[in-house]
């Protein structure tokens, strides 16, 4: 449902009546068929487990059918975190237990600016220099979102 609204170009609106179109009655059943199942399954077998999650989070999957920005899927989060995710053992020597957050602002810097498209790069090497120098609030400009709009 989600590949043929991105492959007919739907956006907004359109792609919010397409996922209630082909997606609603499907959510619902489901809906049912959980809430059907969940008090005759054992809670802590694999079943009971799947349906509890699945309930607990129902909220957060109807929102993917109110609002069209909500994406069904986590792919993109998902494929982003696995470099990072991979390279966690090799880190594990990285030389003290400070190093892990500055680690995880490094990665987070360079993984936005791949969303952005910016080169990493040109982006490092216009804002490190002189970075201590600067106040708080001036830094808070720099973020790759905020320098790339400055830039267009």
């Amino acid at each position: 449902m989600e590949r043929a609204a991105v492959e007919l170009g739907l956006t907004g609106a359109e792609k919010l009546a397409h996922r209630r179109e082909h997606g609603q009655s499907w959510l619902d059943e489901m809906h049912e068929v959980a809430l059907s199942l969940a008090p005759r399954t054992l809670p802590k077998s694999k079943l009971g487990e799947g349906l509890h999650y699945l309930l607990k989070q129902w909220e957060r999957l109807e929102r993917c059918f109110q609002d069209p920005e909500v994406e069904l899927s986590n792919n993109i989060a998902e494929n982003s975190m696995r470099p990072w995710a991979l390279g966690r053992k090799n880190w594990l020597q990285v030389g003290s237990v400070s190093a892990g957050p500055k680690v995880a602002a490094i990665a987070s810097v360079m993984e936005s600016c791949r969303r952005l498209a910016i080169p990493v790069r040109e982006y490092l090497l216009d804002v490190l220099p002189g970075l201590a120098d600067r106040t708080v609030s001036q830094a808070a400009n720099l973020t790759p979102s905020r320098w790339a709009a400055a830039r267009r």
